[in-house]
């Protein structure tokens, strides 16, 4: 069975979607109508943009968004798949290639939750580290012993790789103590805040309305979505879980696991990057993985 697999933020570079832009008449059409839809060129930045253009989480996540849907129309009739996920704000992309919801209210949705978790992250500095080498129960356990600072498990990115999230002091604290539990690393990332942690609340508060707003069809085929690392296919469900993801943790290994476990063989990354490939190796060595290849002039 096929699997598509869409990647989240920190998947994004420069020049991002040119080629399918230049070479596709149908991805073209999208990147226009992008544009328009946001009222800036973002292509543009994707194309051309800096460095700290791309940083900003209302052009990261919109740009890694467009990339992946784009990918997936320009596939044409060879995307077929059995089974989609998306890596936090990735599930959208999945989403709309599944057909549960229109290019159109999936880009708005993106560009709303991307500037609700810059307003989130504004107003209460905070962080996230990735945490290397240690089991997933271990750095659960310490994360809730650390009472007197916010920090929680985010991101569970493969066996042995747990991303946290959480208050500065809070991350700062897990991650000392991590490395004397033999962490291998407990890296402190450059991102505007804790995403997928409860301070990420004001924001998921924000894109819950509009989220409820936007009409959801069923999708083409289950789509696994990172609260609750199961299929789904029922639109009420969906919306609920897309509310939820805010605030709650990307369980990515335990939906690749499900994903195996439910027949997929071959996983195919749809977006920029391979980091969702090397994930899916790592969870499970006997997995095929290949990234999507679009038809030119499609």
């Amino acid at each position: 069975m096929k699997a598509y697999i869409f990647p989240g933020q920190g998947a994004q570079f420069i020049g991002m979607g040119k080629d399918l832009y230049e070479n596709s008449t149908v991805a073209k059409e999208y990147f226009e109508k992008a544009n328009e839809i946001l009222g800036f060129r973002i292509s543009d930045m994707m194309f051309s943009g800096t460095e700290e253009e791309m940083k900003k989480t209302k052009v990261t996540q919109p740009s890694v968004f467009l990339h992946s849907v784009i990918s997936a129309k320009t596939l044409g009739d060879s995307f077929q798949p059995d089974m989609v996920a998306g890596h936090s704000v990735g599930e959208f992309a999945a989403l709309v290639a599944a057909g549960a919801m229109t290019f159109k209210d999936g880009l708005k949705l993106v560009s709303q939750r991307a500037l609700a978790m810059q307003k989130a992250c504004d107003a209460t500095p905070s962080t996230m580290a990735a945490i290397i080498g240690l089991d997933d129960n271990l750095v659960e356990e310490v994360c809730d012993n650390i009472t007197d600072e916010l920090v929680v498990a985010a991101n569970y990115n493969c066996p042995g790789q747990l991303v946290i999230s959480g208050s500065i002091p809070g991350v700062e604290k897990a991650c000392e103590i991590l490395k004397e539990k033999g962490a291998r690393r407990a890296l402190i990332l450059k991102v505007a805040g804790a995403f997928h942690s409860p301070l990420m609340e004001p924001a998921r508060e924000e894109l819950a309305a509009a989220i409820q707003n936007t009409t959801f069809s069923k999708p083409n085929c289950p789509v696994y979505q990172n609260v609750t690392a199961n299929a789904v296919t029922d639109e009420t469900e969906i919306k609920t879980n897309l509310i939820s993801q805010l605030t709650a943790p990307v369980r990515w290994t335990q939906s690749v696991q499900q994903m195996i476990e439910d027949g997929a063989s071959l996983f195919t990354e749809v977006g920029p990057g391979k980091v969702l490939q090397g994930l899916v190796k790592k969870i499970n060595r006997a997995s095929e993985t290949v990234s999507a290849t679009f038809e030119i002039n499609s």
